[in-house]
């Protein structure tokens, strides 16, 4: 995580000293931030033109990209075609990955621990307290668990890793969609809540008996102790990037204008159940002087040179039939004062 940091520092601070180029702003999902890093410092180098993103999480994305304070906004959820209309947006997708369950559990290690969705539906509700709870036994036979209280970490601002989780427990738990619901910020039942996918990490790891959400690279990263899941099919699964990439197999790009698209509780022996996507968010309409264009180029070039980093950070990139949608998507959906295409 520092090494990620240290790499959009640098990338920054690099495009500050040029004056041949200014630099493109976003903000927003906490989830993209590890390979949009990768990417800016990469093609920092490449082009001179530098990425401010600012990891605020998705709903303080939309919210800047909404007031037109940046470039660009990113969201894990993707926003319907009504309220896109509103706020005078396009979205298109620009990476897929996973959101894993973590847990802090002296003498236990990533992998031991067998959780579906219903059990962790039921610790996000505090119905089942305790790490030797008879549903998790069952779940988990040979396994001797500790009598060990749960501390359930949750996020404190408004998340698109959070509209991932929420869903797919709004998918397997009625008690969950009826109760409490789905969205970047809901009513949580309880928690103890870290900012950003960073702080609900850092919690987990200084709380034993706790159990979070992040995106797998930050878990990965900072090598946390991550559950298995059983999936919609019955079958136990770990994160991976051949799971994530089992239950991105199943979007469908093409049936909807605005490549709305929620991934979480696919189909598929392999699939991970936990699976999103981020979606960037431009205005339809810009200014002559906006970076429009070069946060066009930004992607562009990471969908045609960043597959391999993506995939180093177990993200799943953009299939290459949906990145010439995407290009379409730039042509048609964006256009100067004068209804002129930008791209």
């Amino acid at each position: 995580m520092r090494m990620l940091k240290l790499a959009l520092s640098i990338a920054l601070a690099t495009a500050a000293a040029s004056s041949f180029a200014a630099d493109i702003t976003g903000a927003g999902s906490t989830f993209a931030y590890p390979i949009f890093a990768k990417w800016a410092a990469t093609y920092k180098g490449t082009t001179g033109i530098g990425l401010n993103y600012q990891a605020i999480g998705s709903g303080g994305g939309i919210k800047q990209i909404t007031s037109r304070t940046v470039d660009f906004g990113a969201s894990d959820m993707p926003l319907k075609h009504d309220e896109l209309m509103a706020k005078g947006l396009a979205q298109f997708p620009a990476i897929m990955g996973g959101v894993v369950p973590v847990i802090n559990l002296h003498g236990f290690h990533a992998g031991e621990i067998r959780l579906d969705g219903k059990l962790l539906s039921a610790i996000y509700m505090g119905d089942i307290k305790n790490w030797n709870d008879p549903a998790i036994v069952a779940l988990n036979p040979g396994v001797k668990l500790p009598d060990e209280l749960i501390t359930v970490v949750r996020r404190a601002d408004a998340s698109g890793t959070t509209f991932i989780f929420t869903n797919y427990l709004s998918k397997v738990s009625d008690a969950w969609k009826t109760k409490v619901g789905s969205g970047t910020a809901v009513a949580w039942p309880e928690g103890v809540a870290g900012k950003g996918n960073a702080g609900v990490a850092s919690y987990v790891q200084r709380i034993n008996g706790a159990i979070g959400y992040v995106e797998y690279a930050y878990a990965k990263g900072s090598k946390m102790d991550y559950t298995l899941m059983v999936n919609l099919d019955g079958k136990t699964v770990a994160p991976n990037n051949k799971a994530f990439q089992a239950a991105a197999a199943y979007a469908d790009w093409t049936h909807d204008q605005d490549f709305y698209e929620v991934l979480t509780n696919e189909p598929g022996a392999t699939s991970w159940p936990i699976t999103g996507a981020t979606f960037v968010l431009v205005p339809k309409v810009v200014d002559a002087n906006t970076h429009i264009k070069d946060v066009f180029k930004f992607f562009a070039w990471s969908f045609k040179n960043g597959a391999d980093q993506a995939r180093q950070l177990d993200y799943v990139p953009m299939p290459d039939n949906v990145v010439k949608l995407i290009d379409t998507s730039w042509k048609v959906e964006v256009k100067n004062k004068a209804g002129q295409s930008v791209w």
